[in-house]
């Protein structure tokens, strides 16, 4: 007996169809709340583990340059440099294993979406089953699937991870020096307008382009597809991938303005408040370390929304599509061709 026919049986146990294809839930969110919560708990956990040991370098390097300038003891160097491996390969450790467990958790979510998939748009042998349903299935199965699963693996424990990052990182800068980090967090806080207005307009034409290549692919398969209709539809989805990607740059170029005007605003107030002597050299090494671990975790949570967005999008469109293939299966009379029953419903 193969893995897969055990597999397949040990999923119909779990599932059992009880008169009709096991449940699809109808939002993205409550989907992975059903189906994975449980992981999901426990990659919190590992999560938490992650971003809480995010400053302990930081504060190790203020402190060994902090001790370099006052020619403190070298073994007192070396102590904090071992500690500082030590860190660094714990944190490393940890984040191996949840990316591990994410990518576990996304390839098992792709599995199950799969075969709930094939179990709702199955027709009985004898009946022929139309040409767009095939072109849905054959989307879904190969491609739509595949990025809904990756998202479900780390729909919880990324934005918790970069959220947390951000909250470790901009504490520790305000335990540094209170004004560098308010100075900091103004320049800061533009991102917090202009990001969510161009994610929404991304978010729009993503679900709109996501649309356009469904009903292209299922005309590609339909013999008497208006061929002037598709090319419109084509034309459409590259100025909705354009405008997209103006979107995007345009997006990425102001956080990285937003970021480097952080760490020209760090070196004058630091190198001010240091020729006073009201802040050690340390201090602002750690804060210009600390600021350049700021973009990284906010970009990726912009990242985060637009998958979210995007796969949202495409899950609604597996439900939609398997709710339809099952109603027609349900309704089409023995010998009957669905495709025409689905015309009719």
């Amino acid at each position: 007996m193969t893995e897969e026919t055990l597999h397949s049986r040990r999923w119909e146990r779990k599932h059992p169809v009880r008169g009709s294809a096991p449940s699809i839930q109808p939002g993205l969110l409550r989907h992975i709340v059903k189906t994975s919560w449980r992981h999901q708990l426990a990659l919190v956990g590992l999560t938490v583990s992650v971003f809480l040991l995010e400053v302990v370098p930081l504060e190790l390097q203020r402190r060994i340059l902090n001790n370099l300038v006052k020619h403190r003891p070298f073994s007192t160097i070396i102590l904090l440099g071992g500690t500082y491996l030590g860190a660094v390969m714990t944190q490393g450790g940890i984040k191996l294993g949840l990316n591990v467990y994410r990518s576990w958790v996304g390839e098992r979510a792709k599995r199950d979406l799969r075969e709930r998939i094939r179990r709702w748009t199955r027709t009985p042998s004898s009946l022929p089953q139309p040409v767009d349903t095939q072109g849905t299935v054959v989307a879904m199965m190969v491609s739509e699937v595949e990025p809904v699963g990756n998202f479900i693996g780390a729909s919880v424990s990324e934005p918790l991870l970069q959220a947390g990052i951000l909250a470790t990182v901009i504490s520790y800068i305000f335990h540094l020096d209170v004004w560098m980090g308010a100075a900091a967090l103004a320049i800061f806080l533009p991102q917090l307008i202009f990001v969510p207005l161009m994610q929404r307009a991304m978010n729009r034409r993503t679900r709109g382009r996501v649309s356009l290549l469904r009903r292209i692919g299922a005309g590609t398969l339909r013999a008497n597809g208006d061929p002037l209709s598709a090319t419109r539809q084509i034309e459409r989805v590259f100025r909705l991938n354009m405008a997209i990607f103006e979107l995007k740059f345009t997006l990425n170029f102001l956080m990285n303005l937003c970021s480097h005007l952080q760490v020209i605003t760090a070196l004058l107030l630091g190198g001010w408040w240091v020729l006073h002597d009201q802040l050690e050299i340390g201090g602002v090494v750690a804060f210009i370390s600390g600021l350049g671990r700021l973009n990284d975790p906010w970009g990726d949570l912009v990242n985060y929304l637009r998958d979210l967005s995007v796969n949202a999008v495409k899950y609604n469109l597996i439900t939609d599509a398997c709710h339809d293939a099952a109603t027609v299966r349900n309704t089409v009379p023995a010998g009957k061709d669905p495709a025409t029953a689905a015309a009719r419903s």
